[in-house]
């Protein structure tokens, strides 16, 4: 008879070794996986040229003003800048697209917003963004032609920085984890997040309960402030409705949104939104 004995749970690194365990994984990826200033500044060149080189080609091609141009810049200028998750990039987005730009409209905005939730990262609303924006100045293109085109190049030089970012500095990361400088940094980024995120969603309930806005701008401060007399009850009360049923009858989030989104189209139907 064979006997069987019981078998403990191993620890893969402290029964092969680091040694071992680093040759699991081939040469080429150990020494890929290592800080390396010269390998870090050839793929800055290529990705920067992969990024720029059609942000520079759109300006030189149709000048700055264009909406191209525009999009290109002002994408470019998020990949930069933003820093948490996609909504708390809707908070600058809402700012600049909406209010200095004007290329669509708070409800416009939300519409997409809420369309790339299913299916989808929210990032996907800002090639709806950039679809309009294209579409409502197409120039000598279609307007059809101008937004799909519009959508591709903000999807571009929003996703293309990305692959510049883990590239280059995923060897360093490694180094700096231990970092309580960095750590600190971090934490922060993500408490100021939070409240990027949570300022994002007042700003939509307010343009989404309230017809008209006027803009408080008292330095360092400005916001929307809501004009009560243009309060749409039905959108409060859909608002409310959901808010219970998530938060006191703790129904779901999907069922919720199933519910409004029904309500919603027989409201619609009815003709009962101004």
């Amino acid at each position: 008879m064979v006997a069987f004995q019981s078998r403990q749970p191993v620890e893969l690194g402290s029964q092969l070794g680091p040694a071992i365990l680093e040759g699991l994984f081939g040469d080429e990826l150990r020494q890929g996986a290592k800080p390396n200033i010269g390998r870090a500044f050839k793929i800055a060149v290529i990705w920067l040229v992969l990024w720029l080189l059609p942000v520079d080609a759109v300006a030189v091609k149709f000048g700055e003003a264009n909406v191209f141009s525009q999009v290109a810049t002002f994408f470019s200028q998020i990949a930069i800048l933003s820093f948490g998750n996609s909504y708390a990039v809707f908070a600058y987005v809402a700012q600049q697209a909406v209010q200095s730009l004007q290329w669509l409209t708070p409800g416009e905005l939300l519409a997409g917003l809420g369309m790339a939730q299913t299916p989808g990262p929210p990032a996907v609303a800002l090639q709806f963004v950039a679809f309009v924006a294209a579409y409502r100045d197409p120039g000598t293109l279609s307007p059809t032609v101008a937004g799909i085109l519009g959508g591709l190049l903000a999807t571009w030089v929003v996703f293309t920085p990305c692959f510049l970012w883990v590239f280059v500095g995923a060897p360093f990361a490694e180094t700096l984890r231990d970092s309580k400088a960095t750590m600190a940094t971090l934490s922060a980024i993500m408490a100021a997040t939070v409240g990027i995120t949570l300022s994002l969603a007042v700003w939509f309930a307010i343009h989404t309960i309230f017809h008209e806005t006027t803009l408080i701008d008292a330095f360092p401060f400005a916001f929307d402030w809501p004009k009560p007399a243009s309060i749409d009850p039905w959108a409060l009360t859909l608002s409310v409705a959901a808010a219970l049923a998530i938060f006191r009858f703790k129904i779901g989030t999907i069922p919720t949104l199933i519910a409004c989104c029904v309500a919603g189209v027989a409201l619609g139907f009815l003709d009962v939104f101004p």
